[in-house]
């Protein structure tokens, strides 16, 4: 699976999430069981409701009470989120474990877990100053759109990257670590 693919399930994911809108409803995962696309659709998953738990911790006179008990939330979503990157790690050192190395092979400063990690975010970005974009006065709909033609170019360069890495990998060019 290309970058791409991968962020245009990121992006499915991100729809279907915002269908409810709602940080308590239960993941559908529409891949079947134990495919790593199943994997990266429950990373975007967990990535959007924490998104949107932040959200609801950002206002100044948010409860106190209130706060920490999402803040606690946060926490053991950000958990699930470090577990799920090192499955997709899993993913890729199974992928690769019998790709001979070239000599001189490189370690690359994250592993690919953590590029996909940042496509996940990058597709949330995107969905929301989508909306930004188009609502408020000009000069708001302006900035967002400046953002978003920004955000859309890292989408592009980090796919790019992402493939190269996988690329290199496959090739025995660079090396994983975790």
């Amino acid at each position: 699976m290309n970058a791409m693919e991968m962020y245009s399930l990121f992006e499915r994911q991100v729809v279907e999430y915002h269908k409810t809108d709602d940080i308590d409803a239960a993941m559908v995962n529409p891949y079947g069981e134990g495919t790593f696309e199943a994997l990266l659709w429950e990373k975007s998953w967990v990535d959007t409701v924490q998104w949107h738990l932040e959200d609801l911790v950002r206002p100044a006179d948010v409860d106190p009470a209130y706060a920490l008990t999402i803040k606690r939330r946060i926490d053991a979503s950000n958990q699930h989120r470090t577990d799920l990157v090192e499955r997709i790690d899993d993913h890729y050192m199974m992928m690769f474990r019998d790709v001979a190395l070239q000599e001189g092979a490189k370690l690359n400063t994250e592993t690919p877990a953590w590029a996909v990690d940042r496509l996940s975010i990058l597709a949330l970005k995107v969905y929301h100053f989508g909306i930004e974009a188009k609502r408020g006065d000009d000069a708001h709909r302006a900035k967002c759109q400046q953002k978003l033609d920004t955000l859309l170019e890292q989408r592009a360069d980090l796919t790019t990257a992402i493939d190269q890495l996988l690329d290199d990998l496959s090739a025995g060019r660079r090396r994983m670590k975790l």
